[in-house]
């Protein structure tokens, strides 16, 4: 089914809800989706896998200098996440995740669970298996997929213009090859080089504050005059001087 069809479903699945119960809060969740479809509503006090999938989803949302743990538990910060990312696209701002919320994120995934705007194609150029790096395989992937949704919810806070993916994950090799560091978040992962656009590189370093990235390098920093790195390791470390970061 593809994303066209299933934006309908689920735009229509959320009418029929909002019409038969009156409130949308309290409607069962709008469904079908080829890559992951919610069955119930969460808030405050749940946990589960369910959980963790909406955490994937608004990681991008967890406000100016934090990170959101992807650690299934609905608690505060999960629940202020999912009122910015309400907020961001026009949503009841609850902190509840329900068929409102649900039928926006369906429209925002492909299939595959990346975000309508970015692939894993333009974050691993380096090899199709994602091995070979500083963690395993699945790991680097599940980390750059968790990025691609942080970077969607950048792009959109920049007015939905694109954002130009120029290094995502690289294998030892493929990093030794472009003289990365020998402790580049790029084996992780979760790091993403990005161009400039349209946008400037100091407008998006400045916005990328706002989106989970516990590290940003930029314009002042050395070697990234030519681009801004964002990544999320442990600790924060952010620099890019030309832009006042």
């Amino acid at each position: 089914m593809n994303r066209k069809i299933r934006r309908v479903i689920a735009a229509l699945s959320l009418l029929i809800a909002t019409s038969v119960l009156g409130v949308v809060g309290t409607a069962s969740p709008a469904a079908a989706d080829a890559c992951y479809t919610w069955s119930r509503a969460l808030s405050q006090g749940a946990t589960g896998e369910d959980v963790r999938q909406l955490q994937i989803r608004v990681s991008g949302y967890p406000g100016y200098g934090a990170v959101l743990s992807l650690d299934g538990s609905y608690g505060p910060a999960t629940s202020a996440a999912v009122t910015r990312f309400q907020q961001a696209y026009g949503l009841t701002a609850d902190g509840n995740a329900g068929p409102q919320t649900y039928a926006k994120l369906y429209a925002l995934q492909d299939d595959d669970c990346t975000p309508v705007n970015f692939t894993y194609g333009e974050l691993n150029r380096c090899n199709s298996t994602w091995a070979g790096g500083a963690v395993s395989a699945a790991t680097a992937k599940a980390n750059a997929l968790v990025t691609m949704w942080k970077l969607q919810a950048l792009r959109h806070a920049l007015g939905d213009r694109a954002l130009g993916v120029n290094s995502g994950f690289r294998s030892t090799s493929c990093n030794s090859a472009v003289g990365g560091a020998s402790n580049s978040r790029h084996l992780y992962g979760d790091a993403a080089d990005l161009a400039a656009g349209s946008q400037g590189f100091c407008t998006i370093a400045r916005q990328a504050r706002y989106h989970g990235f516990n590290q940003i390098l930029g314009p002042g920093y050395p070697d990234h005059n030519d681009h801004i790195h964002v990544a999320s390791p442990a600790s924060r470390f952010w620099s890019a001087p030309t832009c006042g970061i």
